[in-house]
């Protein structure tokens, strides 16, 4: 069978970033399988950007039998819409891939531009339960499929001893709260003095600002190490130095970063929001707390290093072998094979 041509409209800026993104690691695997696909954007420039995409699907029109487009909840929710209709002006088939963890937000104040998009679309793309749920609420048909993760690429750590070293990675934004993984650690060292926070991720909002602020206020210096951006393979040699993760958001979806932390081997604690608790399964494979509460989050911290729940990790690990490539595949292959 003749595979499908794809465009796939997202952010395309890994080059020059160095983050990975749900679009890098998509594409890369449907290209294993046969397809052809095409992507936009790279362009920084928010505007330049949003005209290139728009090109991108005149100048594929012909070409394609699908297109894939990366849908959020800010205000690159408007390179989904403007895109989408530039789909349906030419009778292409596509695909929004819901991202957003606020998209519930999107479809309650602006529920005339979301009808535009979702109700038009070949079919609409959920990563979670939590977003299938939200948007069938609304009358939006939508098909869960999970995030992917070459799983054979995280090695998994038995951590045999667990001690106060957390791990947070995420962008530093205000809606991923990267503060109160600060709190988290001026608490935490009432009990154990030793504990140290490593932040990895990109400063998107001038939240690294607050951050570094709350450090200097705490006098946390030598307890704090924040890396930037790093690559996959980075982070991943670098959690082998932590043994909890933490996840701090007030939005969120089924964030890629956590269950990456799942696979690797480390106990997650996040915030109940969004899709995380369709992702842990609270005191089984990781623990929820509710949001904006650092002492609870330390206390919930506290109790897994103190009773050395690691058994947390085995669980999360074999709950996310079902993102693996070898499982999702068959989805997209049956949903992207029939363009006929």
């Amino acid at each position: 069978m003749k595979k499908s041509n794809i465009l796939y409209i997202g952010n395309n800026l890994v080059e020059k970033t160095n983050y990975v993104t749900s679009m890098d690691v998509l594409s890369s695997l449907l290209k294993l399988e046969g397809f052809t696909i095409y992507k936009s954007s790279s362009i920084s420039n928010k505007i330049l950007r949003l005209l290139e995409m728009c090109f991108a699907v005149f100048h594929y029109r012909t070409k394609v039998n699908y297109v894939l487009i990366d849908t959020y909840s800010t205000s690159n929710f408007y390179y989904a819409l403007l895109t989408s209709q530039l789909c349906r002006l030419f009778r292409l088939k596509y695909l929004p891939i819901l991202h957003g963890g606020n998209l519930p937000y999107r479809l309650h104040h602006n529920p005339t531009l979301s009808s535009l998009i979702f109700n038009n679309s070949f079919q609409n793309i959920a990563p979670s339960g939590y977003l299938k749920h939200e948007f069938e609420i609304k009358g939006y048909t939508t098909l869960l499929i999970p995030n992917v993760i070459p799983i054979i690429k995280y090695n998994f750590k038995n951590r045999l001893r667990l001690l106060p070293k957390l791990l947070y990675v995420r962008s530093f934004a205000k809606i991923y709260n990267p503060t109160m993984a600060i709190e988290v650690l001026k608490e935490l060292k009432k009990t154990y003095s030793k504990a140290v926070l490593c932040m990895v991720g990109p400063n998107k909002d001038g939240t690294l600002n607050d951050v570094q602020q709350l450090i200097d206020r705490y006098e946390l210096h030598d307890s704090v190490e924040i890396t930037g951006v790093l690559s996959k393979s980075e982070w991943h040699k670098k959690s082998e130095e932590f043994d909890i993760f933490i996840n701090t958001t007030n939005v969120d979806n089924t964030p890629i970063s956590v269950i990456e932390a799942m696979a690797l081997g480390l106990p997650v604690v996040s915030t109940n929001v969004g899709g995380l608790p369709y992702l842990i399964d609270d005191n089984k494979d990781g623990v929820l707390v509710d949001k904006e509460q650092p002492i609870l989050m330390v206390k919930k911290i506290v109790e897994i290093i103190e009773e050395n729940k690691s058994s947390f990790a085995k669980m999360a690990r074999c709950k996310v072998e079902n993102f693996d490539w070898s499982v999702v595949r068959r989805q997209w292959l049956k949903l992207l094979n029939n363009h006929e």
